[in-house]
């Protein structure tokens, strides 16, 4: 049974912090997560009882690092459904990204070829693309929003060409926070030849996910947005796609071999693609992460979230003069902003209470003209967050109508 009091016990930053005097409500988990005392310790026990470096050395105590790192990964492949060859180590999604923009998109793609955005999309999964473009010649289009802001398939179907060698989407994007038809996108991608590039940093840590039933062609998420440490995240790539990509970095660990006239073997993926000491203690702290989250369960936590958001939403729309961008999305991501009240000043009336919110554009620039406003509030929930809280927050937004008096007089 979820039982969100004794799951709160887990989590050293909610034992009873204070902000401004105030409990803290801790709503920014879109931008990152807390982390369990497990994730904690398994950090620790790194440090503390086998410290050394992996995939380096042929003694007992490297050899524990390489099954602790290497079990990282079969962790991280069985909890989305791939195989552990096509699980890659990186340091986070925004990495991910840019290793497919480098090393497939810059090398296969012609002055002709398309790729498909859309003006959603977070900065990390569409700054690598104007590099590919700057560097190929090949051509960035948008796949338009329908009128709530969500991708449909409909919508692709009406953007692709046979020009079209990539679609580079968010499952669940950072701002708008509507679970898009990954399936069904894959299915239209793949009949046109291209293949689709799946940014799982807001969707992996909340809801279950198969790669394989979504047919999906990468995938690529953080550890931080999912109770892990920051500085870790994967890439996952069907193994042929990743056989026959070129490595964003090299260096240590990522070749077989090289000599004087310059020729070089590389490794199989993954190795070929984590040239260097690898972020040990990081994948060490995602397995214990994803245990965590298994342990709970995927469809526990994404039920739970759920309920809470319409609570939320709810709540919300009791508050005047309040506009909700997303009201009907299916994510813990709740996009809004106060009538007469900047956002970034609304965030500080909020902090005065305890509420962590993000303000601003949400490094999606793109997004803002279609929300037709310069910037917006965002509260994201997580399976950790209460009713309760919740309540605090929107007490706090209430005052916002008459933000000086509630700022300098409460």
């Amino acid at each position: 049974m979820f039982d969100v009091q004794q799951i709160r016990k887990d989590f050293p930053m909610l034992r009873g912090l204070t902000m401004q005097g105030h409990p803290l409500v801790y709503l920014d988990n879109a931008a990152t997560s807390f982390k369990p005392y497990c994730v904690l310790k398994a950090i620790e026990n790194y440090y503390y009882n086998c410290t050394s470096n992996s995939h380096r050395a042929d003694y007992d105590l490297s050899q524990q690092v390489d099954e602790l790192y290497e079990g990282a990964r079969s962790k991280v492949a069985k909890f989305i459904g791939a195989k552990k060859s096509e699980i890659v180590f990186t340091s986070g999604a925004s990495m991910s990204l840019n290793l497919i923009a480098y090393g497939w998109g810059i090398k296969y793609l012609k002055p002709e070829d398309e790729i498909l955005l859309t003006e959603a999309e977070h900065a990390s999964n569409i700054l690598p693309w104007f590099k590919v473009a700057e560097v190929t010649g090949c051509k960035i289009k948008y796949i338009p929003l329908d009128e709530k802001g969500k991708l449909t398939p409909e919508n692709v179907s009406k953007t692709i060409t046979k020009n079209t060698k990539v679609i580079s989407v968010a499952q669940v994007t950072n701002v708008m926070g509507y679970v898009i038809d990954v399936k069904a996108i894959a299915k239209i991608a793949h009949q046109y030849g291209a293949i689709i590039v799946v940014d799982g940093a807001q969707s992996v840590p909340h809801m279950k996910i198969d790669v394989k039933d979504l047919d999906c062609d990468f995938l690529c998420f953080s550890g931080h947005k999912m109770c892990g440490p920051t500085g870790i995240g994967v890439l996952y790539g069907k193994y042929q796609l990743l056989d026959c990509m070129d490595p964003l970095l090299t260096g240590g660990g990522m070749n077989t071999r090289f000599d004087m006239c310059g020729d070089v073997g590389l490794q199989i993926p993954p190795l070929k693609f984590e040239a260097g000491t690898q972020n040990i203690e990081g994948a060490i702290g995602l397995a214990a992460a994803i245990e965590y989250l298994e342990k709970i369960g995927m469809d526990e936590i994404a039920k739970y979230e759920f309920e809470l958001r319409q609570y939320m939403i709810d709540k919300m729309k009791e508050i005047e003069g309040i506009t909700i961008y997303n009201p009907t999305a299916d994510s813990g991501i709740v996009t809004f902003n106060l009538k007469g009240v900047f956002a970034q000043d609304a965030a500080s009336l909020l902090n005065s209470k305890g509420v962590c919110v993000r303000s601003g554009q949400h490094c999606a620039k793109i997004l803002m003209e279609f929300l037709k406003t310069t910037a917006t509030l965002r509260a994201s929930l997580y399976f950790y967050n209460t009713k309760e809280e919740i309540d605090i927050f929107v007490e706090a937004c209430k005052k916002g109508g008459d933000f000086l008096d509630a700022f300098f007089n409460d």
